[in-house]
């Protein structure tokens, strides 16, 4: 079957897209695992038991 020149563009068009959608569901995801693993190195080492944090003199 012969394309005309509007099909051919509509085509190219469609495979574009697709292209970029694909690009940008990559990057969505690498960003998704990037942000987790900032998450974890955020959280502290240690949790306290009771909640309450020792006070330390420091100006006297």
């Amino acid at each position: 079957m012969v394309m005309t020149h509007a099909e051919q563009v509509i085509e190219r068009t469609m495979a574009m897209v697709a292209e970029c959608r694909a690009a940008r569901e990559r990057e969505m995801e690498m960003r998704r695992k990037r942000l987790a693993r900032i998450d974890l190195s955020i959280r502290p080492k240690y949790v306290l038991k009771n909640g309450v944090q020792l006070q330390l003199k420091l100006n006297g």
